[in-house]
């Protein structure tokens, strides 16, 4: 089935554009970011996949390679199939002010919202286009993102030690 599947993106939006990767467990198809959300929109609402349901996003960072990826697991409940779809991001000044960014899918599945605000608030990769981009468990006033690989520990948040000895 997932060959199929891949000639069928192919077919759509270019073969530059997608590319499987075979698992162990499951294939891996790697999007390129610029034909996501549509990419997305035609997984969800196409009769033949019909992938109704965003379970997970995951961010993953690749430091010292200064490069990120998005890993989105996706369901179809009516036809009980799931696939993995990757996207790379590459950053050229890695720093805390200078964050990786991705369309968001929040308008194509409503769970984006919330796994897109924790891969913002942990990992620092900013979605253009969601409608509340924010912190979702660290304070608001919290600098970092503190399961990027490069991040250090703050001695303490607004007087309270947080490091232990």
């Amino acid at each position: 089935m997932i060959e199929n599947l891949v000639n069928d993106l192919q077919q759509k939006f270019g073969e530059s554009k997608i590319s499987l990767v075979e698992g162990v467990k499951q294939d891996t198809i790697i999007v390129s970011e610029d034909i996501l959300t549509e990419l997305c929109l035609y997984l969800r609402d196409s009769p033949s996949y019909y992938f109704d349901f965003l379970a997970n996003i995951s961010a993953v960072d690749y430091h010292p390679e200064n490069r990120f990826a998005l890993v989105y697991n996706l369901a179809s409940l009516p036809y009980q199939t799931q696939m993995t779809i990757r996207v790379e991001l590459t950053v050229e000044n890695r720093t805390a002010e200078n964050l990786p960014e991705i369309p968001s899918v929040a308008s194509v599945w409503r769970t984006a919202d919330w796994h897109e605000r924790e891969a913002f608030d942990l990992m620092g990769i900013y979605f253009t286009g969601h409608p509340d981009l924010r912190r979702i468990l660290l304070p608001d006033d919290w600098e970092g993102f503190p399961l990027r690989k490069d991040y250090e520990d703050a001695e303490s948040y607004h007087g309270i030690p947080i490091k232990g000895e």
